[in-house]
């Protein structure tokens, strides 16, 4: 819906001569603070301002959402200047979203909207059976929430519509951190998921992130098809037992799961019960590293090993850093290995790319002695889908090594 009177009502914004506004035209989303103009009006412009970006000549580019504070000072909403954003313009997409999921997934368990990739800069909402939980990452979402929850409710048809505010970038965008209940009512337990075989239990409201995380599910089918019956494997920093229950649903006779959190490892025991595995199912508290080398020592010995840690480069500033730390995990992992088993090692950094990853993690386990082939390099799953013209929306990289 549009509306041409918006167009002399909307503040301006342009890009400076040597912004690359051919990207925008081909559907880059956002514009740095370095490549637009910045009078005095521009800064006075609120958090989440809806304004026309225009390219030097003056010429409309498209609405975008101004954030004088952000490094990322324009998000681009919409091609056309003068949409309007009321509850049809958040049902479209929204409708857009929800087909592809319903054409992957049988049962209502994903990630519905993934950012800019589902045409929501900064927004993520992961859907939950009948709750959905929202991550309002931008100062223009935040605005807008109210339309965006009442869209999102007469899309899915879902009961409960839950905030999460604990996303990093929120600090980034100038808002808080509080988390809320927008409708319905908060989940009084833990939430069942039904993945590749087993029964995840999620905290919607106490867990990290929005609670699950849906990304890694393809990579756990994978590890999963690495497993004979009866293998001992390791998950280390195993959050709520990503990767572990899946091996288990798939045969493994055992499966340990490191993690620092006391809770998060609490509700991989619930699932491991719920899944029927409780029985084959253990945990160890405590920081990966230290334990990892606690194993070397311990001479124990496992068929797949998997280390999906947190972001350990989140940006370029520490990307040197988190490299070595990478390549630390893997020469930690790698003597935990049996011969001709598997290694899995996994990075949700966008500042490392799958190059360096790679390197990195391949110098990992050059340096703890053994030799390796590549098998399989997974990603996110497709209800993560990638920007082509956005390299951080394909953050994840999974590789999977025979030693």
């Amino acid at each position: 819906m549009t509306a041409p009177s918006l167009l002399s009502d909307r503040p301006r914004v342009r890009l400076k001569p040597k912004a690359n506004a051919r990207a925008i035209r081909h559907g880059f989303p956002w514009v740095y603070a370095n490549e637009l103009v910045t009078d005095r009006r521009t800064k006075k412009l609120a958090a989440g301002t809806l304004a026309v970006l225009e390219d030097e000549g003056r010429a409309p580019l498209g609405l975008v959402s101004v954030n004088p504070a952000s490094k990322i000072i324009c998000r681009v909403l919409d091609a056309a200047p003068d949409a309007v954003l009321d509850q049809s313009w958040f049902e479209l997409r929204l409708t857009r979203a929800l087909a592809l999921r319903d054409r992957l997934f049988d049962a209502p368990f994903y990630r519905l909207v993934h950012a800019e990739a589902d045409g929501f800069p900064g927004v993520i909402i992961d859907r939950f059976g009948e709750t959905c939980v929202i991550q309002p990452n931008a100062a223009w979402a935040e605005a807008h929430l109210e339309v965006l929850t009442e869209a999102l409710i007469s899309v899915t048809g879902v009961r409960s519509v839950l905030k999460n505010g604990s996303g990093r970038t929120r600090a980034l965008e100038g808002l808080d951190d509080a988390s809320a209940v927008l409708r319905g009512t908060e989940p009084a337990a833990p939430v069942p998921v039904p993945m590749n075989g087993a029964t995840y239990l999620a905290d919607l409201t106490g867990g990290q992130k929005t609670g699950l995380f849906y990304d890694q599910r393809p990579n756990h089918a994978f590890a999963a098809r690495l497993v004979q019956p009866g293998a001992q494997v390791l998950d280390v920093f195993s959050h709520v037992g990503g990767f572990a229950l899946a091996m288990l649903a798939s045969g493994a006779g055992d499966a340990l799961s490191v993690d620092g959190s006391v809770a998060a490892l609490a509700l991989a025991g619930q699932g491991a019960e719920a899944s029927g595995f409780a029985d084959r199912f253990s945990t160890r508290q405590g920081d990966a590293f230290e334990v990892l080398a606690a194993l070397g020592e311990e001479a124990r010995r496992f068929d797949v090993v998997i280390c999906d840690p947190p972001a350990f480069a989140p940006n370029k500033q520490v990307l040197e850093a988190g490299l070595r730390a990478y390549e630390r995990v893997a020469r930690l992992a790698a003597p935990l290995v049996k011969p001709g088993g598997y290694l899995g090692l996994c990075s949700c950094s966008h500042a490392a790319d799958l190059s360096r990853f790679r390197s990195a993690s391949a110098r990992g386990i050059g340096r703890a002695g053994r030799q390796v082939q590549l098998i399989h390099t997974g990603f996110a799953g497709p209800d993560h889908p990638l920007m082509p013209q956005l390299a951080e929306s394909g953050y994840l990289k999974a590789l999977f090594f025979r030693l």
